[in-house]
């Protein structure tokens, strides 16, 4: 083998990904894609269609869950919109922000202005940092009169994440207030339902009454939305059972589409690490038990090093104990004190684990609950384990070696 054979080996894919990026959160599909949505590919196009022929756009409030194409089908239409804008002669635009990554006013609207500029092809530096809010607000309006665009929506995504209500406000009033001459709307994403009440009445007339629900999919349309998306993988590589059964498991637990897709990714992966050729349920079952493993070591990962130990001593204890669901403060202590000294370090006190196995429990990792002791002994707390202990012990190990 030469040396150029060496050095390809090393970058071998397995064979079992035709298209990876068909599964890659983030991407956005065709429309043709799109599936289990027609309702509200067809509101959001409602909501999108006047901005096509150079009229106003609708404010739309767009809720739902996590996964349920919230984000997909309005940039995805958006999207289609702007093709369309293109056929009738009109110049429409959108930007996407992402308000969980540009969480502040000042973020968002430079977000806004850096998009607007990418796709108007705009020979104009927009600085990183320096200049107000406003300032970058400003910036688009500029760009819109500029390069004589027609219609602008912006596409708040988690709006709820951000800091207050000016960057909508200034969205929704910008050709009233004489700021551009650009026909502009917003459409708003939340996960929450009750974000509209928290809006100022002036802002929440401006929202029209476009309000969209999105509901979580069920089996049937996950596994739609998966056979869709077989293409990303060789021919023959798929066994027949594996997207029936990460339709089932996304459907039971959480109708999440996003995640139904991420499990599929994974289980290829897995299938191209191990050189199968073919992804297989148990690789599915596999991807689904490193999620969580991933999943727990993020939630972990900011804590303490004894928060860590004290988990790893009640995950040890249930593990060792099948039969028995919780564990008394003091037997947890003994065992998270013996895990502190083989590291080397000093435990602290048993009062202090017991506040913080309140903690976790506060967090939704474990659960605390008053037992009454028997005759002669008084009330004590017992802790229980909210998730399988191999995977607390797995992640624990991952967070220690990162």
């Amino acid at each position: 083998m030469t040396d150029a054979d060496q050095r390809g080996s090393i970058f071998e894919t397995g064979g079992v990904f035709a298209n990876r990026e068909l599964l890659r959160v983030g991407h956005v599909p065709e429309l043709d894609r799109i599936v289990g949505r027609d309702e509200e590919v067809a509101s959001i196009g409602q909501a999108l269609g006047p901005a096509t022929v150079g009229a106003p756009p609708e404010n739309t409030i767009v809720y739902g869950k996590t996964g349920t194409g919230k984000s997909l089908v309005t940039r995805c239409v958006a999207r289609e919109a702007h093709k369309e804008a293109r056929t009738n002669d009109v110049t429409f635009q959108y930007a996407y922000v992402d308000c969980s990554d540009y969480q502040t006013e000042t973020k968002a609207s430079r977000e806004m202005a850096r998009q607007l500029a990418t796709h108007v092809d705009a020979d104009r530096d927009i600085p990183r940092v320096g200049i107000a809010a406003a300032d970058y607000r400003d910036i688009t309006w500029d760009l819109l009169d500029e390069f004589a665009v027609d219609s602008l929506v912006v596409v708040l995504d988690e709006i709820d994440k951000l800091d207050d209500d000016e960057l909508l406000r200034s969205i929704s009033r910008a050709r009233e207030s004489g700021k551009s001459e650009t026909h502009v709307g917003a459409i708003c994403i939340s996960n929450k339902i009750e974000y509209r009440e928290r809006l100022n009445e002036r802002i929440d007339s401006s929202l029209q009454d476009n309000e969209l629900v999105f509901d979580p999919y069920d089996a049937d349309q996950l596994r739609a939305i998966l056979d869709n998306r077989t293409d990303a993988f060789e021919d023959g590589v798929l066994e027949p059972d594996v997207i029936p059964k990460v339709a089932a498991l996304a459907a039971k637990e959480h109708g999440d589409a996003r995640k139904a897709i991420d499990t599929l990714y994974e289980a290829g992966r897995l299938a191209e690490k191990q050189g199968t050729g073919t992804v297989t349920v148990e690789h599915v079952d596999d991807a689904v038990t490193q999620a969580e493993v991933n999943r727990f070591e993020k939630l972990v990962s900011g804590t303490t090093p004894h928060v860590k130990h004290i988990l790893h001593a009640l995950a040890l204890l249930t593990a060792d104990n099948p039969d028995q669901a919780a564990f008394r403060t003091h037997r947890i202590y003994t065992l998270y004190e013996t895990l502190v000294k083989q590291q080397g370090s000093d435990p602290l006190s048993e009062d202090r684990v017991y506040r913080l196995l309140k903690e976790q429990s506060f967090l939704g990792i474990t659960e605390s609950n008053h037992t009454g002791g028997g005759q002669g002994e008084g009330s004590y707390l017992e802790h229980r384990l909210l998730r399988d202990p191999e995977i607390v012990v797995e992640a624990l190990d991952m967070s220690e070696s990162n």
